[in-house]
């Protein structure tokens, strides 16, 4: 562990799950059939949208899967090293794909919930 500020770790684990150690019990080779599946079902509904809003976030999604795919493949786990924590209050230990998939996440929200979506009148 290498300390950067009081709040803030450089840690190395290895998350042998998918997301937070979920199906971290699953064997390596079902849970690339998972990942496949998903960045597959993502790339189909990125390869259909026309919002550029959505294509983003789907293409950060992607991206941060395929990262932690790709090592999965080579090192069988996943690297997260990022670790925030004050006082005995400790955040999930992550990485930079985890940041990509987040923040894509979050855009797809917010072409969801934006302000575009409830100004849209339905037909009664």
């Amino acid at each position: 562990m290498i300390s950067v500020t009081p709040f803030f770790d450089y840690v190395l684990v290895w998350n042998t799950g998918i997301s937070y150690g979920l199906l971290d019990g699953l064997p390596v080779w079902s849970l690339g059939l998972i990942m496949l599946v998903a960045v597959a079902a993502l790339s189909v509904w990125w390869w259909r949208a026309s919002d550029l809003l959505v294509r983003l976030g789907l293409a950060l999604c992607v991206g941060g899967a395929l990262s932690n795919a790709l090592d999965r493949l080579v090192y069988g786990a996943v690297a997260d090293f990022f670790h925030f924590h004050w006082g005995s209050w400790s955040f999930y230990i992550f990485n930079l794909a985890d940041v990509a998939i987040t923040l894509g996440v979050i855009l797809l929200f917010v072409d969801l919930l934006g302000p575009r979506r409830r100004s849209t009148k339905r037909p009664a």
